[in-house]
């Protein structure tokens, strides 16, 4: 089934029709923006892609006459995408509550290009879309499409299926839900390469103390096995028990290298075990010390980290 086009996206007749080329299609311009738009939604960059596939092919699907008289292509696709990520969210819904153990978001490489822009930078580092994870489906489309894309909210209520004095309400709820339980505190980039520096070379010497210094109090510790690899079903919370936790690596004398690099665009590791990616180690700095550790092994989850992926608004 195709997707209709509304009225107010039409395009009045004039009697002139070109043939757009390829590089001409609204599609393929606002591919980044539907891909991210997507990604944010849903936390996973392999359902995104299934999702704007899908918008892809309604898009396709339409007539030329009827692709014509859309008005505005970019407010078109994004509603599309969204209905698609929302109706993939219900449908994935159950399968996440059967999850082995808990379900952490498909980390992914970003460019600078991405990290350029705050906004966007913001909205899909890995601390945020862990805040996101707390929302429901309808919740998170709204805030990514109002608070990210700065989408109107008459666009968003013909997305999500609500009313726009519903959705501004739906809005409100989101963004005070997500301002309560994203990081304190904005640290710059060389802050976090220190932190993240003296945490690894703790890790890597099974240092105790250091780790306790490094370690936030509270800080908490989320692994993401899926039921394939061996991994925490629980977080591990607390500086104590996370330490003894990590100083283990080293006791058990295992080959493993571990490595700075950046995760949707912040602060992480790479933890490789004989020679072989084994985990993704997203980190969240506050007030100088690591206070989440969201460590990915999930190898369906490991897949894009050798190429950046293409976000953009």
């Amino acid at each position: 089934m195709t997707e209709p086009c509304d009225p107010e996206h039409r395009r009045p007749a004039d009697g002139l029709r070109h043939e757009r080329t390829p590089a001409e299609d609204p599609f393929v311009g606002h591919r980044r923006l539907l891909f991210t738009v997507a990604y944010e939604v849903l936390g996973s960059a392999a359902d995104a892609e299934d999702v704007v596939q899908e918008t892809w092919l309604r898009w396709a699907a339409l007539a030329p006459a009827s692709r014509d008289e859309v008005v505005d292509p970019r407010a078109y696709l994004v509603r599309s995408v969204t209905r698609q990520a929302l109706n993939r969210l219900r449908t994935l819904a159950r399968r996440r509550e059967e999850y082995v153990g808990e379900w952490l978001p498909e980390p992914l490489l970003v460019g600078p290009d991405v990290a350029e822009d705050v906004e966007l930078a913001e909205s899909v580092s890995y601390a945020m879309l862990t805040v996101l994870e707390t929302l429901g489906p309808a919740e998170r489309a709204v805030f990514v499409l109002r608070e990210v894309f700065a989408t109107p909210y008459e666009e968003i209520a013909a997305a999500v299926g609500r009313t726009p004095a519903a959705v501004r309400q739906i809005a409100h709820r989101a963004r005070a839900h997500v301002s309560a339980r994203r990081p304190r505190t904005r640290v710059s980039r060389a802050e976090q390469d220190v932190v993240v520096e003296r945490f690894l070379a703790a890790v890597r010497g099974g240092d105790l103390g250091e780790l306790m210094e490094v370690l936030a109090p509270d800080v908490i510790v989320v692994a993401d096995g899926g039921g394939v690899v061996n991994a925490s079903r629980r977080p591990v919370r607390g500086a104590g028990r996370v330490s003894t936790l990590l100083a283990t690596l080293t006791r058990l004398e295992l080959d493993f290298e571990v490595a700075p690099m950046r995760l949707n665009g912040g602060p992480a590791a790479r933890f490789e075990l004989e020679g072989r990616l084994d985990a993704a180690v997203a980190l969240v700095i506050e007030d100088g010390r690591v206070s989440r550790i969201y460590v990915v092994r999930n190898p369906h989850k490991l897949g894009r980290l050798d190429r950046e992926a293409e976000l953009g608004r």
